[in-house]
C-alpha cells in the first residue's frame, strides 16, 4: 500500500513539474499556438515511447537479469554437487542393482554436445530406479554423512534465489526428507521389512531427481566452464577408472 502512494505522490510531482515548465514556456514565448503543438506531438509519440519502453528495454533487462539469476543457480548447484550431490550419487547407486545398465551410458567425455546430453536425459525417463538395501553399513554410513550436511541443507533450502529452479528446489526436499526419515530411526541395522522398504521408497525418489539434475548441471559446465567440466569427468561418480589426476 505504501508502495502504490508513493508512486501517485511521484506521479503527481511530475505532472506539476511538467506544468509548470510549460507556463514558463508560456511565459517566456507568449505562443500558445506552438506550445499545443508541441504537447500534441507529445502525445502523439506516446505510445512509440511506450514500445521502446517496456518492450524493447524492460525486455533487455530483464534478460540480463534473468541471465544474472541463472549464473547464481548455477554457483549454488555448484556447491551442493560438490559438497553433497557427488558423492550422494556414488551411496545411491550401491544400492541400485541395476547400475551396470546406466553405467557406461553415464561416462561423459569431451566431445560430448546438447544432443547427447538431451538423448541421456530421455534414456533415464524409461530407466526403472529400483533400490535394494541390502548393505545395512552403507545406509549407516549414508545417515552419518547426510547428518553431517544438515545444516548446509537447510542454507539451501532457506535461499530464495532456488524458486528459479523448482526442479532442483523438489531434489533438496527429497534429500532434506530422506536425512529426516534417517535420522529419526536410532537403530539402521534392526528396522522391519515394511520400514527398509519405506526407506527404499525415499532413496529411489532422492536418486532418480539427484541423476537427471546432475547431467544437466554436467552438461551447463560442459558448454561454459570446460575446466570445471575436465575435473567433473576425473571425478565422475559412475566411472570406475575415474581419476583425479590427469593423465
Amino acid at each position: 500500500m505504501k508502495h502504490i502512494n508513493w508512486l501517485i505522490v511521484f506521479g503527481l510531482i511530475l505532472i506539476l513539474i511538467s506544468i509548470s515548465l510549460s507556463f514558463i514556456h508560456f511565459l517566456i514565448f507568449q505562443d500558445i499556438h506552438t506550445l499545443l503543438f508541441q504537447f500534441g506531438i507529445s502525445i502523439a509519440f506516446i505510445p512509440l515511447n511506450v514500445l521502446f519502453v517496456t518492450l524493447i528495454i524492460n525486455q533487455l533487462l530483464a534478460k540480463r537479469e534473468k541471465k544474472t539469476v541463472l549464473y547464481k543457480v548455477n554457483m549454488i548447484i555448484g556447491a551442493f554437487f560438490s559438497e553433497v550431490g557427488t558423492t550422494l550419487i556414488n551411496e545411491f547407486s550401491k544400492f541400485d542393482p541395476n547400475c551396470e545398465e546406466i553405467r557406461k551410458n553415464l561416462i561423459f567425455n569431451i566431445d560430448w554436445n546438447n544432443k547427447d546430453f538431451l538423448y541421456l536425459l530421455g534414456l533415464l525417463k524409461n530407466y526403472d530406479y529400483v533400490i535394494e538395501i541390502i548393505s545395512k553399513q552403507d545406509l549407516e554410513r549414508m545417515k552419518d554423512f547426510l547428518a553431517g550436511k544438515r545444516k548446509f541443507l537447510l542454507v539451501l533450502l532457506e535461499n530464495p534465489i532456488l524458486l528459479e529452479n523448482v526442479l532442483f528446489t523438489d531434489l533438496l526436499w527429497a534429500v532434506f526428507h530422506l536425512m529426516e526419515e534417517l535420522g529419526i530411526r536410532d537403530n539402521i541395522y534392526n528396522l522391519a521389512e515394511t520400514d527398509y522398504l519405506h526407506l527404499s521408497g525415499d532413496i529411489k525418489r532422492a536418486y532418480s531427481m539427484l541423476i537427471s539434475e546432475w547431467i544437466k548441471y554436467m552438461e551447463h559446465l560442459k558448454n561454459n566452464y570446460p575446466y570445471l567440466f575436465s575435473i567433473a569427468m576425473r571425478t565422475n561418480p559412475f566411472d570406475n577408472d575415474a581419476c583425479p589426476e590427469v593423465k
